[in-house]
């Protein structure tokens, strides 16, 4: 009985502070399956290429998205439909990345993080075959500067971690942690700025870029990228790995600052420091940042009585702001580079690619349902 009052009034009172009771975990899982189920009603046919300005093959790193966070929801609800709708998209394509073995843009190899996934559930080593030749071939130039974008560090560092954690050869995660560290600290001079824990986009945006209100540029997505990167390959190499504090640094250090950042809504801008330049509702930012604090606090990385109220925030504002009664997503920024890309959004605006919206989505709805199954 006096559980049952405490649990009243603890509604009573966020209604009092203006929050909406949290949803609870079959609620959430029911929209991501709904979400999920209008993308695949739409796309129905994985094999097909996207046709937005020109034609592109469906393995391009807006579809890649999408598949991992196909393979988030299939953890939580394997539903076979999803297992065959992956597979048919992967032998279409090969098993191999976009433009081939011999391809070094992190967005071509992006789609290799799926393969992987496969392969671990499977063993086929069709699977990954051709994405550690891939890997095996940009590893041979030597080179350690080719992410030089942060989106970049998404798209291709969990590829090594995967293969790291595939083969047991510590070689991949060795070059990945480089290629990062170069990034992190070289690429423009930097592209983490320690002091603030928030990353610029690239080195166009790094000082003396700033803002027209004097701010620093900080874009949603970009650092919703990295944050999610950072999850995906310490959830790999675990937490005994010699890595894994390194990470964990920077993990925390961007969880402090976004935490500052969220909208009273509950979501965040796509600029992040800078609302006068593009403040204003946003999902896939929102969307990644919620997988990224429910991951940290399921992990015990980051503290559920300071985290948790952000994430049921931001859940109940992509919900209530951006999730169509059929499953259609508003408020997706479209692809770019910085804030102003695919502005103005809204509730009804379709995207430019619909596809890594909906990944975004899914990370973060499974990631979310996990944490309220606790």
């Amino acid at each position: 009985m006096k559980k049952l009052f405490l649990t009243f009034m603890m509604a009573v009172t966020a209604l009092m502070a203006g929050a909406q009771p949290a949803d609870n975990a079959d609620q959430v899982l029911a929209v991501a399956k709904k979400v999920n189920q209008y993308f695949m009603a739409k796309y129905a046919d994985p094999t097909v290429p996207t046709n937005v300005g020109r034609i592109r093959p469906s393995s391009l790193w807006t579809r890649a998205v999408y598949y991992e966070g196909l393979m988030a929801l299939y953890e939580q609800d394997p539903d076979p439909r999803y297992i065959d709708y992956t597979d048919r998209w992967a032998n279409h394509h090969q098993w191999t990345p976009r433009n081939g073995v011999k391809t070094t843009d992190a967005d071509d190899q992006c789609c290799g993080q799926t393969y992987l996934d496969r392969y671990m559930a499977t063993k086929d080593s069709k699977m990954i075959e051709h994405v550690r030749e891939n890997l095996d071939l940009q590893m041979a130039t030597g080179k350690l500067g080719y992410w030089t974008w942060i989106d970049a560090i998404q798209m291709a560092m969990p590829v090594y971690s995967k293969m790291y954690r595939a083969t047991g050869e510590r070689k991949y995660l060795d070059h990945a942690m480089k290629m990062y560290t170069w990034s992190r600290d070289t690429c423009g001079g930097g592209l983490f700025n320690v002091a603030e824990g928030l990353w610029w986009r690239d080195a166009d945006y790094v000082p003396p870029y700033k803002e027209s209100d004097g701010n620093n540029c900080y874009w949603s997505r970009g650092s919703g990228w990295v944050y999610a990167a950072l999850v995906r390959v310490m959830g790999d190499i675990g937490k005994k790995d010699k890595y894994f504090k390194r990470l964990k640094k920077d993990f925390v250090a961007m969880s402090e600052a976004l935490l500052q950042c969220q909208r009273e809504d509950g979501l965040w801008n796509p600029s992040l420091v800078s609302p006068v330049t593009y403040g204003g509702k946003e999902l896939t930012g929102t969307a990644l940042f919620l997988y990224g604090m429910s991951w940290g606090i399921n992990n015990g990385i980051l503290k559920a009585k300071k985290y948790k109220g952000a994430c049921d925030r931001a859940w109940q504002a992509m919900v209530r702001d951006c999730v169509h009664p059929d499953g259609f997503l508003g408020y997706v920024q479209g692809t770019g580079k910085d804030p102003s890309a695919g502005q103005p959004l809204s509730y009804t605006k379709v995207p430019d690619f619909e596809d890594y919206g909906t990944g975004c989505f899914l990370l973060g709805a499974a990631e979310y349902y996990k944490l309220l199954k606790k």
